[in-house]
Formats: structure tokens, sequence, C-alpha cells
């Protein structure tokens, strides 16, 4: 590789980064700065927040998320409700499938240092004062879609199905006629069948 190409690479990738480290700073949140009482942050949320964040479940989507933040001192209680859609594969066929994400969560934040065994609560060093909830968001998403994702009945990919009953098929001997069947497994279904 030329040294002029891979320099061209390298500002490339700083490039992208630097737009992702931007595009992220809306998300981390001066708590010192915040009202005493009531405050509002909103976040329209697609496919440039996943990948700024490097999701790893979820890369696709367009959502609205509110945070509600509630500040009485150095204590902040905040509120997610994040809603819309987003782009995951079917656990059957592989293709995109849209999941909907109406989700609610709570996180509580204190300024000073501690610990807690809460997984609710965060400590935040006073003097930055700066909670990012750029992941506390996504971890949100990811949580509140269902570990298992399929498509509506018959809405997968019809030429994967049949790929599948094929080997499904080829798997339970359904069809198989004479063909020869491993000696381990006709000795499994010899047991089966005296039960």
């Amino acid at each position: 590789m030329r040294l002029d190409s891979y320099l061209s690479e390298k500002n490339r990738n700083f490039a992208a980064q630097s737009v992702e480290m931007s595009y992220l700073e809306q998300f981390k949140i001066d708590l010192k700065r915040l009202a005493e009482g009531d405050n509002v942050l909103e976040y329209d949320l697609d496919d440039t927040y996943f990948e700024a964040i490097g999701a790893p479940v979820v890369q696709r989507g367009k959502l609205r998320c509110t945070l509600d933040i509630h500040c009485v001192g150095s204590l902040f209680d905040i509120n997610f409700h994040t809603k819309g859609s987003v782009v995951i594969p079917c656990d059957i066929c592989l293709d995109d499938m849209e999941q909907v994400v109406d989700t609610r969560d709570h996180l509580t934040a204190k300024l000073g240092e501690g610990s807690s065994d809460d997984d609710n609560l965060v400590f935040i060093a006073e003097n930055e004062g700066i909670l990012d909830v750029a992941w506390y968001i996504y971890e949100f998403i990811e949580l509140s879609i269902p570990l298992r994702h399929v498509h509506a009945p018959g809405k997968c990919n019809p030429a994967m199905m049949k790929v599948l009953e094929e080997h499904s098929a080829a798997r339970s001997g359904v069809g198989d006629g004479d063909k020869a069947v491993d000696s381990r497994w006709e000795a499994l279904r010899k047991i089966k069948i005296t039960e």
C-alpha cells in the first residue's frame, strides 16, 4: 500500500470517528447545569445513532427517546421513555424484520463518590458532573426486544423456509424411504419404541 493511500485511509477513519464523537456529544448531560425540579430532554434516534455507538445487536431503527429528569440538589431521577421501531434479523429466516419498541426505564444519578449494588443508581464525579446517556438508552432498547424475534406467521422469506423444511425433513428421516440410518440412531429408536 502506498503511503498516500494509507494516510488517506487513516484520515477517512479519523474523520468518521470525529463525526461519531461529535454526534454522541448531545447525549452527554451536564447535570450541574440542570434547573432544580423538572427538566425534559428529547432525542431522535436513527441509524446514525446505532452506528455511532457501535451497537452490537441493533444497528438500524427510528425511535424517539424522552428523558424526564427531576433534580433535587445532587440527586437526579431520570425516566426514559423510548418509542419507535428497530430493524433486527428474524430468528427463523434471518431476513430483516421490524420490531416495535415502547419502553419505560428509570435511572437515578447522584453527584459525588460512592458505589451501589443497585444497577439503577450511578454516581457521577462531582468535579465532572457529566452523565453520558447514549449507552443507557441503547441498553434499554436492547433489553426491551423479546429473546425470540420472528416474523408473523407466513411472513418469513419463502425461499429460506423451503430450505429449512428440506433440512428438517432430512434430519428427521422423513421421506428417506429405505435410506441407511446411522446405527447409533437406530439403537436409540429401538429403545424409544420398547418403552
